[in-house]
């Protein structure tokens, strides 16, 4: 486990070093769980957002985007139910008197238990060598199959207890699993309480005339409440989606795990509308279409896997998390819903207004079902960052840090660089930079030996260095290194925009969708 937690203490420092991620107002001594994204982290988010929105939005002809306020009118989150229900169990232990969300605590002891089964794996794996049948040994081990048990068991009691708000038993299990605060060991605990994790705030000049409004804490309501004017106006038909990036706010009493858990983030959902009594068809349709989009990344289908819910929200007749694994193990990355007609019912009862769409191939109104596509934003970011972040070793007994970035989402595509700064080699350089820019984000560096910029591209992620050298003077040709297999040619300059262009065009990513 040490390991994991090394792994993920360099991600976080090299997030820092490389301008991704700073701690947000670092100069007064931060804010808890609030992150600054630097220059390259920007980038990157920005990337990965225009990827789920090409994918989302452009390519599908029945799909538009909005963008929604972050303020609300209050009633939105009555009928939404977030003001009686959007709630975390949480728990204090006496002795560090640090305060946990309670499922957590549960579910981090049944991520003990699966690292147990992960290490079983590796031992046989050595045992056997190559024939090694990971699949078989996983059915058929007699320790891993009562650990497997063991951890469905308390996943499904925590789950039904949830569900009942059966508070009192969570505690239970806490205790008969012998869970200790992280902190201090101990196993004193309070009961479980329900905390409610919206951000209050007031809207209007004077203290007695203000409004009580929230900051959203998701982006799906703004989608709800604006269903008919983007039916109308867009005269969409029944299947549509309506999708929408943008922050949120929850007030996280255990924010923690760098970007995965923020207070402040960001969403990027998809609400498709659709006939009554389809939603079975259009759940694992959506649940497809959306692995594949992970998938075209090329971060490994070894680290991604469904979770189907125990604990059912109480609008949902289905529910799967997409499950990345992360350093801390296998967690949620995108959710897929199945939300009946709770939302737009809901609305139509708290606003008096009719959200109903009038079906012309059945010749009769009715409330639309709705299925839900909510991915992280920063979560995403980190699956990315974490994923790509390696320590290779080298033939020559060095190392190397490299953060192998999909191409697609590298914050900057190319860096050229002159071998020399002089013999009219910087201008070179600097002419392909001008060139360049126009199609991707490029940086020119002269500082330092040639192979020491090289390192310093590799650690930030740039997929290309284009070297500017005294051939070049003589033939206009350069040469081009791919940052993952350190592998150099000699092109023509005027091929250098081709090349890249092939290897970072979302176009050539997306078709595998």
């Amino acid at each position: 486990m040490a390991n994991q937690e090394d792994i993920f203490k360099k991600v976080i420092s090299h997030a820092k070093e490389y301008g991704y991620i700073f701690q947000s107002s670092e100069i007064y001594d931060g804010l808890s769980a609030v992150y600054d994204y630097g220059q390259n982290g920007a980038e990157l988010k920005k990337n990965i957002r225009e990827y789920w929105w090409k994918a989302m939005v452009q390519l599908n002809d029945n799909i538009v985007g909005i963008d929604a306020a972050i303020f609300m009118h209050p009633t939105t989150w009555k009928a939404s139910g977030h003001v009686d229900a959007f709630n975390d169990p949480l728990i204090d232990n006496k002795d560090s008197k640090k305060r946990y969300r309670a499922d957590v605590l549960v579910e981090d002891h049944v991520a003990k238990i699966e690292a147990k089964i992960d290490k079983e794996v590796t031992k046989a794996a050595k045992r056997f060598g190559d024939s090694f049948d990971k699949d078989q040994f996983l059915s058929t081990n007699q320790r891993v199959l009562d650990y497997q048990n063991k951890a469905t068991t308390i996943l499904k009691r925590l789950g039904q207890s949830l569900e009942k708000e059966d508070l009192a038993d969570v505690k239970a299990l806490i205790e008969e699993l012998g869970i200790v605060c992280p902190v201090s060991g101990s196993k004193n605990w309070t009961d479980v309480k329900q905390f409610n994790l919206m951000f209050g705030t007031k809207l209007g000049a004077s203290a007695d005339t203000a409004t009580d409004l929230y900051l959203r804490p998701e982006t799906a309501q703004g989608i709800f409440v604006n269903f008919l004017n983007v039916q109308k106006t867009g005269r969409m038909k029944i299947p549509f989606g309506i999708a929408q990036t943008g922050k949120a706010f929850r007030n996280e009493i255990v924010a923690r795990q760098f970007i995965f858990r923020m207070r402040e983030f960001e969403q990027m959902e998809m609400q498709y509308f659709i006939k009554p009594g389809t939603q079975k068809e259009w759940y694992e349709a959506w649940k497809e279409k959306r692995m594949k989009w992970h998938l075209s990344l090329g971060m490994g289908k070894e680290n991604y896997r469904y979770h189907d819910h125990e604990k059912l929200a109480h609008y949902a007749d289905a529910a799967a998390d997409i499950e990345f694994k992360f350093p801390f193990g296998f967690k949620e990355l995108e959710g897929i819903h199945s939300r009946t007609d709770f939302d737009l019912a809901s609305h139509e009862k708290y606003s008096g207004k009719k959200l109903q769409y009038f079906d012309p191939e059945l010749n009769e109104s009715y409330v639309p079902y709705v299925l839900e596509t909510s991915i992280g934003l920063d979560r995403m970011f980190l699956a990315v960052f974490s994923n790509s972040l390696v320590e290779e070793q080298l033939e020559n007994n060095t190392s190397r840090v490299v953060l192998k970035l999909p191409a697609v989402l590298a914050p900057t595509k190319v860096a050229v660089l002159p071998l020399l700064r002089k013999d009219g080699l910087p201008e070179i350089a600097q002419k392909l930079v001008n060139e360049l820019k126009w199609n991707f984000n490029v940086v020119y560096d002269e500082k330092d030996a040639v192979g020491r910029r090289y390192r310093r591209q590799d650690a930030v992620g740039t997929p290309f260095c284009v070297t500017v050298d005294h051939q070049t003077l003589e033939d206009e040709t350069v040469t081009i290194r791919h940052r993952d297999s350190m592998e150099q040619q000699r092109i023509a300059l005027s091929e250098v925009k081709g090349i890249i262009a092939k290897e970072v065009d979302m176009k050539e990513w997306l078709k595998g969708i």
